[in-house]
């Protein structure tokens, strides 16, 4: 160690650490380089340089967010290499729902004390998710911050930016009453409502090596299963038909995430039970004492993108996700609204929403 660094290793900052992982990654990073990419990880900053050859009026697209508290699960069961995956997801999966192509990626990684082998773990998820989204990730940072985070805590944020042809923007304007709503499936709880989740599982007396009830595999691998990417999905089937609107399922459930599309004069009807709905939501309902309304408010419960097309389409398109290995259901329909009434109204096979 030179004497030049000497000084802010004893305040609990390793910047050799940091180069080596930087080195480390390089190789994991690089394999995720489209034809846009002009620069290599370790510049101030990433160059893209887009393909205009087939956009008449390129408009960009950008997000960011989280894993939120479902890293408190990480640092728990010990298992670091899945989380890279949900926090590229929840960036992808948000600016397809405008019907975006996502270009790059990047992250931010922050920790007390960097640990290389469990950073090396999530950048490994990172690049699988940006894989998955067919997107680049051409840069980030790492920030080591001694008494910020609590022993072997990080968290993360992500940064997507992607292109749509303005007059191929989805945003749900051209909704309209006899349109279907198609509901693809989830993998499971996917990044939200973590903070239930992880009390429900406090609470349950289950250990992580547990087989988790209704499944073969373990409490940590269900619990940690990550968000799944419909990059793939949603692109193949823009291909070839419109899609009125396009919801991701995050945080507020069905109540609050189907409304932010819907023109004022609709309602979505949705058919409860019309999809397959993994043993995790039943675990957490009947454990957390919860309603299946309360549950579509705060997870996905078995929806994690939701389609709105034409009547005439909407077999075709269920069709087409089957054949992409992507469960799809008609879940419900567009129809008038009444009144003042919540956009959002969901028919439960009996009056008694807790059965």
């Amino acid at each position: 160690m030179s004497q030049r660094d000497k000084a802010y290793k004893d305040a609990g900052v390793d910047i050799q650490a940091g180069n080596t992982f930087v080195s480390r990654i390089k190789s994991l990073v690089a394999s995720t380089y489209t034809k846009g990419v002009v620069n290599d990880i370790g510049g101030f900053g990433g160059l893209f340089k887009p393909s205009m050859s087939m956009v008449n009026e390129p408009v960009l697209v950008a997000s960011t967010d989280g894993v939120g508290t479902k890293l408190k699960l990480a640092f728990l069961f010990d298992k670091h290499d899945t989380v890279g995956i949900d926090l590229v997801a929840m960036s992808v999966n948000d600016i397809i729902v405008q019907g975006a192509k996502p270009l790059f990626f990047l992250d931010y990684f922050a920790t007390g004390k960097l640990d290389i082998d469990k950073a090396e773990a999530v950048i490994k998820g990172i690049v699988d998710g940006c894989k998955e989204g067919q997107c680049a990730l051409i840069g980030g940072e790492t920030a080591e911050m001694p008494d910020f985070y609590a022993d072997g805590e990080y968290d993360l944020s992500g940064f997507c930016v992607g292109m749509v042809d303005n007059d191929k923007v989805v945003d749900g304007s051209s909704i309209g009453v006899g349109d279907i709503i198609i509901g693809l499936a989830s993998s499971g709880v996917h990044s939200n409502g973590y903070s239930l989740v992880r009390k429900i599982y406090g609470q349950s007396g289950l250990n992580a090596d547990d087989i988790f009830p209704g499944t073969d595999k373990t409490v940590a691998e269900v619990l940690l299963t990550p968000t799944r990417i419909y990059v793939e999905a949603v692109r193949n089937v823009m291909r070839d038909w419109q899609i009125h609107g396009m919801v991701h399922v995050t945080g507020g459930g069905f109540y609050d995430n189907i409304v932010r599309i819907l023109p004022k004069g609709v309602t979505a009807q949705i058919h409860f039970g019309t999809w397959g709905i993994p043993p995790v939501f039943e675990w957490l309902r009947t454990q957390g004492n919860l309603s299946w309304e309360e549950m579509l408010q705060i997870f996905n419960s078995g929806i994690g993108y939701i389609m709105v097309v034409k009547k005439d389409v909407a077999q075709d398109v269920v069709h087409r996700l089957g054949a992409l290995k992507q469960d799809a259901w008609i879940i419900g329909e567009i129809v008038e609204r009444a009144g003042d009434e919540e956009q959002v109204r969901i028919d439960f096979p009996s009056q008694d929403s807790c059965a």
